[in-house]
């Protein structure tokens, strides 16, 4: 047997569980603890049946005559009998449990029972989406995370932030009515005064900015476990929203207790007449002939208190109907598993706190039912605003103004710069670093530049790696008229920020990442119409032709720039309205020739076509009509050979043809007076022509990663080389000449055949031990006299370090 005690616990559910129980559920419990108790005591009052009189086959006596009848003929045919038996008293006690038996109907006799195990019954169904497995840990991990966030710092200064902006919103709302009304009153009295024009949407630096009061600051930890129940409601809201199998579950065993409401309420009330207080008994013959009578007439005393109990069962089980069927209604009327969040959008500045649907919905409208303050807590933690928020909060007491000064460096052009990386957003501290030049921010998807960057004066260049950065409307003029060069890392084009293209101050622009669009036949940048000074773009994508939106800075533009990381580039019809254009770089775009449209730029100086696949280059003969031309680069290529026409490019002063597949130098190539750069390393040359004298302004000269195997001597009349890189050949020997190269500052000829070095080098005033590049062992072949000359400059830049 087990006690009352026991049975009741198994209505109970964990006291963190309280916030599911809405009062439906808690009016079901309590119709249930009645029944509970009112079992075992209706157990006890049906045994309760006593013998009122018997009747014999010649008539009716009562049950002490019959008794002290059968004493008495039992003494008289046994004298001896001596000791008094109390056999009427068994024999009563017999009758009465038979009666009890076979009489009493069978509903009265089990009916504590039966209540008892149906309110068993109603108590496990009411409590099973407690106990499920694959429901228990949802909704205990719900309740664990919505007991901390309604605890949680962060809600609470989260609404207090609230209800200051709502304040703050007040008061600007009454400061503007006051204001409509005294323009309005103005205007009445002067009617004549001519109305101010109003332009249309425009960004504006004299736009007042509402401040809004500042949180709190959060203690350390708070913010930390305030970042993690983000995370954890992010997730849980991930995993619940998938499935409605609370909602099935609970619906479903509302079914049952309703249906097993209806068939406990339909057969009790059959039974219930059952119930009287007079029962006749007629028992089988053997216990005719061992009474002696063939009928009893009985009576249950606690009839009449078992059907008050019976009623009053009935009354509660009613009670407990009514509410599952009102849950019932409830649960297919309302769409349970769909909430919304309007009301607590509308209380507070999140207006951005998403609807949830399936179980996790089915949660929430649960928790409403016991306390609707436990979901509009719960919002705050939905909410992406009030997660930035957090963030930001958190991010300007990590980066203190001086945490930012120490992580600022300078760049090689000596510049103040400091580079920002992965972080949540951009510091507030970072805008009073006003002496900055150069500010990078990398990998920072909510980046906002407030106004406070007017304070930095000095800020020319803006990096934006992977970060579309929001500006508001005073900064954005401070940027606009500020700001010269913009570099910018992107994965796809719509990252890239709209107000960009209206920096009309910009002289400088580098753009990274893909333009072209998902069907890769359009150029999805927007216009740089705008960008009235832009005099530098580079673009490093994977372009098909040159996006026609460039044609709209093409007639200021003097540098474009395109690395193409493989595609090849067709369409290049674009570059002819770019009259104004000095340096070009086509690179790594599989071009075959030299594209025509370059022809007619007139003012190009510089022409850089790096990594393709030219094999041939007799289009240089159309050179000769771009007069500008100084700098010509055909590196990383395929060419084979050089033609004459080179020659005809008079102004040539720089020539790039390394990484080809030349083997001879044409000797027109010398007939170019102004050559001062020459690089054909790394191709397949055996020879250089003694025509090489003509060049007398050629300084810098580069055959490394050929097969030259003499050296010839007419080289040492460029008196002007200061830089003659021959490494990587077949050389054997190096003229005594070449102390005429008294202005030669790097010589470089490790990896050849020679077996010492010339005396002369010691002429070469200017050559230092660093800028000579050759084996040890041959250097130790100088005489000593010149070696101590080379390891005495050597030292004395070591002393004085690169700076001397």
């Amino acid at each position: 047997m087990f006690t009352l005690t026991e049975v009741a616990s198994l209505n109970d559910i964990q006291a963190t569980y309280r916030i599911l129980k809405p009062w439906l559920e808690v009016a079901e419990n309590r119709a249930t603890i009645p029944e509970t108790s009112a079992a075992p005591q209706k157990q006890t009052t049906t045994s309760a049946l006593e013998i009122s009189h018997a009747t014999e086959e010649e008539g009716q006596l009562f049950p002490e005559t019959v008794s002290m009848m059968n004493v008495d003929s039992h003494k008289e045919t046994n004298p001896s009998f001596r000791c008094k038996t109390h056999l009427d008293y068994q024999q009563y006690v017999f009758v009465n449990q038979l009666c009890y038996h076979v009489a009493l109907p069978w509903y009265s006799k089990y009916f504590p029972y039966l209540a008892l195990i149906h309110t068993l019954i109603l108590m496990v169904s009411s409590n099973f989406w407690f106990k499920y497995p694959k429901t228990s840990s949802k909704i205990e991990h719900f309740v664990s995370i919505l007991g901390k966030c309604f605890e949680s710092p962060w809600t609470t200064k989260a609404l207090s932030e609230t209800a200051c902006e709502d304040s703050e919103e007040n008061k600007q709302r009454f400061k503007s009515s006051v204001a409509k009304h005294l323009s309005t009153s103005s205007e009445e009295e002067s009617p004549s005064t001519p109305m101010i024009s109003r332009s249309g949407p425009k960004f504006s630096a004299e736009k007042p900015v509402v401040e809004v009061p500042s949180m709190t600051i959060l203690d350390k930890k708070d913010g930390e476990q305030a970042k993690a129940l983000f995370e954890k409601v992010r997730k849980f809201r991930a995993h619940v929203e998938d499935s409605a199998l609370i909602y099935k579950l609970y619906a479903v065993q509302t079914v049952i207790k309703t249906m097993k409401f209806i068939f406990i309420l339909c057969y009790t009330l059959t039974f219930v007449t059952s119930i009287s207080f007079d029962h006749v008994c007629k028992p089988d013959e053997q216990v005719q002939r061992l009474t002696g009578y063939s009928e009893f007439y009985c009576t249950h005393n606690m009839a009449f208190m078992l059907r008050k109990l019976l009623i009053s069962y009935i009354a509660l089980i009613c009670v407990y109907g009514m509410v599952c069927i009102y849950t019932l209604f409830w649960l297919f009327r309302r769409p349970l598993k769909e909430y919304s969040f309007e009301k607590v959008r509308e209380e507070s500045s999140f207006s951005d706190i998403p609807d949830v649907k399936n179980d996790f919905a089915f949660l929430l409208h649960m928790v409403d039912q016991y306390d609707q303050l436990y979901s509009k807590r719960f919002g705050v933690f939905l909410s992406e605003v009030s997660e930035n928020k957090l963030r930001e909060l958190s991010l300007n007491h990590e980066w203190t103004y001086e945490k930012l000064k120490q992580h600022v460096s300078r760049n090689a052009q000596d510049n103040q710069e400091l580079h920002l990386f992965m972080l949540s957003g951009v510091p507030d501290a970072v805008f009073d670093v006003t002496d900055l030049d150069v500010l990078k921010l990398e990998l920072i998807p909510e980046a906002k530049i407030p106004a406070k960057i007017s304070q930095m004066t000095n800020l020319q260049e803006l990096h934006l790696y992977h970060c579309p950065a929001k500006v508001e409307q005073t900064a954005f003029s401070f940027l606009r008229d500020h700001l010269r060069c913009l570099h910018i890392k992107f994965t796809d084009v719509a990252e890239i920020p709209t107000w960009v293209y209206l920096l009309k101050n910009l002289r400088e622009m580098y753009l990274v990442g893909n333009l072209n669009s998902e069907n890769n036949k359009m150029i999805a940048l927007e216009s740089l119409r705008e960008l009235k000074h832009l005099k530098i773009l580079h673009l490093k994508s994977n372009l098909t032709k040159v996006p026609s939106n460039v044609t709209d800075v093409a007639p200021h533009l003097t540098s474009l720039v395109i690395h193409n990381d493989g595609t090849k580039l067709l369409v290049l019809n674009s570059l002819k309205k770019m009259i104004n254009l000095t340096e070009l770089e086509l690179q790594n775009s599989e071009l075959d020739r030299i594209p025509h449209a370059i022809f007619s730029l007139t003012n190009l100086q510089e022409l850089d076509l790096k990594s393709n696949n030219i094999r041939t280059i007799e289009e240089v003969i159309s050179f000769q009509h771009l007069k500008r031309l100084t700098c010509l680069k055909l590196w990383h290529n395929n060419i084979i050979t050089i033609p004459s026409s080179i020659s005809l490019v008079k102004n040539l002063e720089m020539l790039y043809l390394s990484q080809n597949k030349l083997e001879s130098l044409p000797l027109a190539l010398f007939n170019l007076q102004k050559l001062r750069y020459l690089d054909v390393s790394h191709n397949g040359i055996s020879t250089i022509p003694s025509e090489i004298m003509s060049l007398q302004n050629l300084q810098y000269f580069a055959i490394t990663g050929n097969r030259v195997e003499v050296l010839p001597k007419h080289i040492f009349k460029c008196t002007k080389l200061r830089s003659l890189n021959m490494g990587q050949n077949c050389i054997t020997s190096i003229s005594e000449k070449i102390g005429q190269l008294v202005q030669l500052t790097q010589l470089e000829l490790k990896g050849n055949c020679l077996d010492r070095l010339p005396a002369e080098l010691g002429q070469c005033r200017l050559l230092k031990k660093s800028g000579l590049i050759v084996e040890d062992h041959l250097f130790d072949t100088l005489p000593s006299e010149v070696k101590d000359l080379f390891n005495q400059d050597f030292n004395s830049n070591s002393t004085f370090g690169p700076g001397i």
